[in-house]
């Protein structure tokens, strides 16, 4: 029966390192840090491969799994952060919804008070984005 304990220290040691070039969010770090416990258990419980191989694939997901909670997801960075302004291109009434120009694109917006009117071609900050819509006001109000 030959031992794989030396495969498994070096599939380990390739994933580990893995993770310092191309960045997986701790999965290939997980999956080399499982494969070195394999190469524990393989000289002390798992003699045949396929149950060393089980073992890895178990380890593998109950530690990325388990890591996911410790992770925080990077957030995206959208040019919604970048860039600040929009104009109008039609009447926001309050409470309901309009289009702005922004970054060279029609976007459906939205007046973050709802008791505010923005009439058209009006200079305007963009507050936020909440899925397609943008959330705005206008530059008077926040100027004044």
């Amino acid at each position: 029966m030959p031992s794989y304990t030396v495969i498994w220290l070096l599939a380990g040691s390739v994933l580990c390192l893995m993770e310092l070039f191309l960045p997986s969010a701790f999965v290939a770090f997980m999956m080399g840090i499982s494969a070195f416990i394999v190469a524990l258990l393989s000289r002390v419980v798992l003699g045949s491969l396929w149950l060393q191989v089980l073992a890895w694939l178990l380890l593998s997901t109950l530690l990325v799994l388990g890591s996911r909670r410790f992770v925080q997801p990077r957030r995206r960075n959208t040019k919604i952060q970048n860039a600040i302004t929009g104009e109008t291109l039609t009447e926001i009434p309050p409470g309901k919804t309009g289009r702005v120009q922004y970054e060279g694109n029609s976007w459906q917006a939205r007046c973050d008070d709802d008791k505010i009117s923005i009439p058209p071609h009006q200079r305007v900050y963009i507050v936020r984005r909440e899925g397609t819509t943008l959330i705005v006001m206008p530059e008077t109000l926040l100027h004044s």
